[in-house]
């Protein structure tokens, strides 16, 4: 099976792509591959993975996901690390009963004790903090 995190024309697997982040083998070795593998997370409704992945100062209590919801193309747009953090720049497609949905996000991301974790949308961030 292909990587849902891969476009449809490259060939890299989903063993070799992102299931060994999502099976706990090995951590993401960048805030990119933690983003894919959080996507691919998403597409197969793996909320363990999607929650243990995520900062603890910003993670919710639970995951939901939207029934019907199919998970279609994945973007990234740009990825910057600066030491230990990083942001990630991408689109994500879904459909669910034949209405399209567009999510773009430069989402944020720190390394602790080894890890990249998933902060939050930068976006949203932002506008919380007033700047």
């Amino acid at each position: 099976m292909r990587c849902p995190c891969r476009k449809k024309s490259e060939t890299l697997t989903y063993s070799a792509c992102c299931e060994p982040y999502h099976a706990g083998l090995r951590p993401a070795p960048t805030a990119e591959a933690l983003m894919r593998s959080r996507y691919s997370a998403f597409a197969l409704e793996k909320d363990g993975y999607i929650l243990d992945s995520w900062h603890p100062s910003t993670r919710p209590d639970k995951i939901t996901f939207r029934s019907g919801q199919k998970w279609q193309m994945l973007l990234v747009i740009e990825a910057m690390t600066d030491g230990a953090t990083a942001t990630v720049e991408f689109l994500a497609r879904a459909s669910n009963g034949g209405a399209r949905q567009d999510v773009h996000e430069v989402s944020r991301f720190v390394r602790a004790d080894g890890r990249w974790l998933y902060v939050g949308d930068a976006a949203k961030q932002d506008a919380a903090a007033g700047t």
